[in-house]
């Protein structure tokens, strides 16, 4: 996984992280660290304007470090090509890794690096982040002329973006792809047996036989990251039970998680368990992307980023659409409300010695011009407006197709940026109930019972949304 879209791989988007590697509040990343030196900042005296908004000062350099997963890294060599050009007396350091946490953590109350995209299952919590003062608000950054178009950078960013990005009334996190989630499906093998994508699970569970005839599991998924599941379960909760119902999930309200319409949702993925429609086995998120391209299953669930990920074993062919999350019918209050957002995050370190560089740095990633070549090498859109008009892809168009017919509203769920435990909680009962241990309605206790301990731990910052 990237995505991050979880992030955030995904935000990841929304870049939710392996629940072993979660960071809690009371580890103390920069209390880990105390008593060492700060670094030194060195980003100013630099002449400010149009171009140079932050005045970064000529000579110095800047160090970045990307998250290489899904995505790949090379749209991020595209971005310093394009910094380089307008600032050429900047040194870009930029390296790779998976390992975001591991490597970068450590350095946050000393010598942190100047921008950090925190994604992957190794990820930092960005709760903590935030709570410890950890990172740098970017609201100067949104207010800033766009690199290559009219305008503040904020005018160029896709719906969502900057709310993905914020905490406690302040911007943290630049979450630079858009992604679209939802069931994937290969529309040249639809197209060959008849078969219509279905919208929702009945037409699933009509279709799922036809499927099975044809010696195929009707659904894979990741079994081995609990945030892959979590995603379609909270989609279809959204779907069914209506945006309030998740607003109250995340701000910890009593009861949220009993409301009408949750406790039916799950118990359609519970039927898909029960009714032995998953490929079998415990397969991570490419072991079941693979399986799905070798043709063992019709159908899976991921995100927008799953084309560029898997791009060196697609079988010739085949045809990546995606279609939306399924609801449940007539009795669903947002039926039409899709699963997309900003992801795959980037931060800049508190201490990190040169911010306005990373600053200026992000306005490079953030162009029309460093978009549209994210989206035309990960297939992928990026957060910033128009970024995927000329490519040429399917996955890619089917993805903008859906977003084309989305209401107003997108799904998102924000208690796992908000609540380390509660992430880690919601992460393993996924998992449980995929793999047919748990029932929805021992899924719905469960949950409320994990959101009521934070609720009355006064010793846990609370966060609330408001839409």
């Amino acid at each position: 996984m990237s995505v991050s879209p979880d992030l955030d791989r995904r935000t990841l988007l929304r870049r939710a992280a392996a629940a072993g590697l979660l960071v809690t509040p009371a580890a103390g990343l920069l209390g880990a660290c105390a008593g060492s030196e700060p670094a030194k900042n060195d980003d100013t005296g630099g002449a400010k304007s149009k171009d140079n908004p932050f005045g970064v000062k000529d000579g110095s350099a800047v160090k970045v470090v990307v998250f290489n997963g899904g995505l790949g890294d090379q749209w991020a060599k595209e971005d310093m090509a394009i910094f380089k050009a307008k600032h050429p007396s900047i040194t870009v350091n930029m390296s790779s890794t998976q390992k975001i946490k591991t490597e970068e953590q450590p350095k946050m109350a000393t010598q942190p690096s100047d921008v950090v995209m925190n994604s992957g299952a190794d990820i930092m919590d960005i709760s903590t982040l935030v709570n410890e003062g950890a990172i740098e608000p970017l609201d100067d950054l949104l207010t800033a002329p766009a690199w290559d178009s009219d305008g503040t950078v904020a005018d160029t960013l896709l719906p969502g973006t900057v709310a993905d990005g914020t905490f406690q009334g302040k911007f943290y996190v630049v979450n630079i792809a858009y992604t679209v989630w939802g069931n994937w499906y290969n529309a040249a093998l639809f197209n060959k047996e008849g078969w219509q994508p279905p919208k929702t699970f009945d037409e699933f569970f009509a279709l799922a036989p036809k499927i099975k005839a044809k010696g195929m599991a009707p659904y894979v998924h990741d079994a081995v990251h609990g945030y892959y599941p979590r995603w379609a379960l909270m989609a279809t909760i959204w779907k069914s039970a209506g945006k309030q119902a998740v607003v109250d999930i995340d701000n910890l309200k009593e009861n949220a998680w009993k409301a009408d319409g949750i406790l039916p949702a799950l118990q359609a993925w519970e039927k898909l368990v029960k009714d032995k429609l998953l490929l079998p086995g415990k397969l991570d998120h490419t072991q079941s992307q693979q399986a799905w391209l070798d043709g063992k299953a019709a159908f899976i669930q991921v995100g927008t980023w799953l084309k560029n990920e898997m791009a060196a074993t697609i079988p010739p062919g085949f045809e990546m659409k995606i279609s939306d999350y399924w609801g449940l019918g007539a009795s669903d209050k947002a039926p039409n409300d899709v699963y997309a957002g900003a992801g795959e995050g980037i931060v800049v370190p508190a201490k990190a010695p040169n911010k306005a560089a990373a600053k200026e740095f992000l306005r490079a990633v953030l162009s029309k011009a460093g978009s549209a070549k994210f989206a035309e090498l990960t297939k992928s859109l990026a957060s910033t407006k128009g970024s995927g008009d000329n490519v040429q892809d399917s996955a890619l168009a089917s993805a903008n197709e859906l977003m084309k017919n989305a209401p107003k509203d997108l799904v998102s769920v924000k208690f796992w940026n908000f609540y380390a435990d509660l992430d880690k909680e919601s992460q393993n009962l996924s998992e449980e109930l995929m793999a047919g241990r748990l029932t929805a309605q021992q899924f719905v206790d469960k949950m409320q019972a994990a959101a009521d301990k934070v609720a009355k731990d006064s010793s846990i910052k609370k966060q609330t949304r408001t839409a």
